[in-house]
């Protein structure tokens, strides 16, 4: 049964900084691309964030480009999400989420972790 645990999230300043996690279990986690979505208040779905399988590859949403990495440990089974110099547009629950197919991104699992809280404010 796959299981995704989200974690690290909290109440920053602008300018402030998180790191998120996600501790999975259930599925041969080294096999799967992986990504970040968020979901502000009264807002669909937003992706924000992709690893391939083995960490060579990232990719970022332009609203996050050069304030967030994403990164891996596949010894661990964690993936995680450094965020620097947060803005209030930032504010959401954040989700992990894996690729439906081992060594593909055609399709993506919907999140079914908890999540965790972001909030930006001053």
């Amino acid at each position: 049964q796959v299981q995704l645990v989200e974690s690290g999230g909290g109440l920053v300043h602008p300018g402030g900084s998180l790191r998120l996690s996600c501790a999975a279990e259930g599925f041969l986690f080294s096999n799967y691309d992986m990504r970040w979505v968020r979901q502000a208040p009264g807002k669909g779905l937003e992706w924000v964030s992709v690893i391939d399988s083995d960490g060579g590859t990232t990719e970022y949403a332009d609203s996050v480009k050069g304030r967030f990495t994403i990164s891996r440990d596949n010894a661990k089974n964690t993936l995680y999400l450094q965020m620097l110099d947060l803005k209030p547009d930032d504010t959401a629950r954040y989700y992990c989420a894996k690729a439906y197919s081992p060594f593909s991104r055609a399709y993506w699992d919907p999140p079914t972790g908890q999540g965790t809280q972001v909030t930006v404010s001053s």
